[in-house]
């Protein structure tokens, strides 16, 4: 049943779901950990009038006074970190300090421009494109 959405472009797109499938969004903070190999997306549960569904949200965050960043295994002199290390209670308090505005305050501890992380899409799972 239809009831997820995508943000794109400034739009939102609903997915047509698959019989069956078990969907997982990954967080900001596993997109920081993972060095951009997995990528979080905005997304949005919608309501059917029609038809129930089960959505469950689970969360899971480091401790308030280690820090995080781009896993070293995944960090090379091919592909550089694109996060800067970051203080949890620092992420967390900047995150929750912000406007609601879509998916931005990641982007603060990544570095530079996206350009590696557009190298990186070639190589990254896509589970579902978008066009």
């Amino acid at each position: 049943m239809e009831g997820l959405q995508i943000s794109k472009n400034a739009m939102w797109i609903p997915l047509k779901p698959f019989p069956n499938a078990f969907v997982v969004n990954i967080g900001d903070i596993l997109e920081m950990v993972t060095n951009g190999l997995y990528r979080s997306i905005e997304h949005r549960a919608t309501v059917n009038s029609e038809k129930e569904r089960l959505s469950l949200a689970a969360f899971y965050s480091p401790k308030l006074d280690g820090d995080m960043g781009p896993a070293p295994s995944l960090v090379t002199a091919e592909i550089p970190a694109l996060f800067r290390r970051i203080g949890v209670a620092e992420y967390f308090r900047g995150f929750y300090s912000r406007e609601l505005s879509g998916k931005s305050y990641d982007q603060t501890a990544k570095r530079g421009e996206d350009s590696q992380m557009k190298k990186r899409e070639g190589s990254c799972v896509k589970e579902h494109e978008v066009v």
